[in-house]
């Protein structure tokens, strides 16, 4: 994450990081963000929660619901609303084909990363997932533990 003077200005803004631990993630699609002037300052600041967020699609369109977005500092009354929906920019073609993999049983949509462009453009990482039962969760960690554990042994005897 490149910082410069306390501000953002291109790298990962907000990271899932319980998203690979709780899902199964089978695709990634990136895309862009409807936001706010105060967000986009707010997001370049670092103040952004989307852990306990997930996306859908409504109408014919996609939506970023539960994202938590801080208001801004120098806001004032035309400050946004922090949990309120966003729509996600994607083309007709993807929204078609994510919404055909809802429609299939346990498949959901959850941002990974938020984070800005070259262009400085707030984009979102999105992952297909399919929730991990708990004997899944506790083979991830197993297998994490050993992959420390071997890198210990590797680093001190190796």
């Amino acid at each position: 994450m490149a910082r410069k003077s306390g501000l953002i200005s291109h790298g990962d803004v907000a990271v899932n990081r319980k998203a690979r631990f709780d899902y199964f993630i089978e695709d990634t699609v990136e895309a862009g963000l409807v936001l706010h002037g105060t967000e986009v300052k707010s997001l370049r600041e670092g103040h952004c929660n989307i852990a306990e967020s997930y996306a859908s699609v409504e109408k014919d369109e996609a939506w970023l619901i539960n994202a938590n977005i801080k208001e801004y500092g120098g806001g004032n009354r035309f400050n946004h609303e922090p949990r309120r929906k966003r729509k996600l920019l994607l083309h007709r073609k993807e929204i078609n084909r994510l919404f055909g993999l809802i429609k299939r049983e346990g498949v959901t949509i959850i941002p990974l990363v938020l984070y800005f462009n070259d262009k400085g453009m707030a984009k979102l990482k999105l992952g297909l997932a399919k929730g991990k039962k708990l004997h899944d969760k506790r083979a991830t960690e197993r297998d994490r533990d050993w992959e420390r554990q071997k890198g210990r042994l590797m680093r001190d005897k190796g």
